[in-house]
């Protein structure tokens, strides 16, 4: 099969989808493998090294597009690249079509094969894919929090962990998921005073048993969480509802009972974000205020860390990527649950329903399409 990776143009995106290792990989099965230069760059990897594992280096992303069988990316196309997409084109990057009509109807347009990273499922209901950038996005929560709690920074002006004869902070963690466990682990190293709230007893049970002791777990319902933003400093949004929508689990009117200066990290904002007054920012602009609350919603954090970012995401990509290039995606997917599960959109059919109850849209069953 013929593999493209084009540079990622999504502001300030530095990963990479394909390491120089992955392209040895991909050669040893006797695959091609195309390059846009400096495409590794950010993540500090040069044209030399892919060059050496063997890939073609090309020019332009046109060209990428052009001879590429299957594309693997990090982040969604962006307008830009719809044109370039060919009909039964496979495209295996994050998607998140939840949260961008546009996106959803241009993949739909293009006839493309669009296998979304974070909807790749095992039978646990675990998600491989989403894991390890859950994993760097959950620990950069606390580390921008902590940045925008600064006072120049437009925050509070406080301490996560205090210092001897004044308290530490109050951080609350919505969701005990990767993201918030992660989240959870900084915010407790650091020494704030932590609050995990789930709506699943036996996760709230399991972090209750992790956890060291200034760590506490609360169940998730409005009433809990309208109590405790009220003496929470530090706010960290990381609930998911795999393909779907994320639910709101911060209104608007919620924010005139926190203090002036309260910083809010929606790591959620990929999936249309839990807060309700979050909207997508970047690493160019990442904040502004609502109601005197900080927000932050970066839509792709871990892009601010690239090296470390771009090897654990191809540490887990690359294995799923080797079946979908040896096999092809339709025999890929029927002989994987796991693969077919991350078939979103494939030849105008949308066949994820998550994505066609979030634009109302036809929803077509996956065996369908195999």
């Amino acid at each position: 099969m013929i593999i493209g990776v084009p540079k990622e143009i999504k502001n300030n995106e530095n990963r990479v989808a394909v390491t120089p290792a992955g392209v040895t990989e991909f050669l040893k099965y006797g695959h091609s493998v195309y390059v846009q230069t400096e495409a590794g760059k950010g993540s500090g990897f040069t044209d030399e090294q892919y060059a050496a594992a063997g890939a073609t280096i090309l020019s332009a992303i046109e060209e990428v597009y052009a001879i590429a069988e299957m594309i693997i990316k990090v982040k969604e196309p962006i307008e830009s690249e719809y044109g370039l997409i060919k009909e039964n084109q496979l495209l295996f990057t994050y998607f998140h079509f939840a949260s961008s009509e546009a996106l959803t109807h241009a993949m739909i347009e293009r006839k493309a094969v669009c296998l979304a990273y974070e909807t790749v499922e095992r039978a646990d209901r675990s998600l491989p894919l989403l894991v390890p950038m859950s994993e760097v996005a959950g620990r950069m929560a606390i580390q921008e929090g902590a940045k925008y709690l600064e006072k120049p920074m437009g925050g509070f002006g406080i301490l996560l962990g205090g210092v001897a004869g004044v308290k530490p902070a109050n951080v609350l963690v919505l969701g005990g998921g990767i993201v918030g466990t992660q989240a959870a682990k900084m915010a407790a190293g650091l020494g704030a005073n932590v609050t995990i709230v789930d709506i699943s007893l036996a996760r709230l049970r399991y972090l209750e048993d992790i956890m060291p002791a200034n760590v506490d777990t609360v169940m998730s319902n409005e009433y809990n969480i309208r109590d405790l933003i009220k003496s929470s400093i530090l706010i960290i949004g990381g609930v998911l509802i795999p393909g779907a929508k994320a639910p709101f689990l911060i209104t608007r009117d919620m924010l005139k009972l926190m203090k002036p200066g309260t910083v809010m990290v929606d790591v959620a904002i990929d999936q249309g974000g839990c807060f309700e007054t979050s909207k997508a920012t970047t690493h160019e602009d990442p904040i502004y205020e609502v109601d005197g609350v900080v927000h932050y919603c970066v839509a792709n954090m871990p892009g601010a860390v690239p090296y470390t970012s771009t090897l654990a995401l191809t540490n887990a990509t690359l294995p799923y990527a080797l079946q979908l290039a040896n096999k092809g995606w339709q025999n890929a997917c029927s002989a994987n649950e796991e693969l077919m599960k991350g078939l979103n959109v494939v030849k105008g059919a949308v066949v994820f329903k998550g994505v066609s109850d979030a634009w109302n849209l036809s929803y077509t069953d996956v065996n369908e399409v195999l």
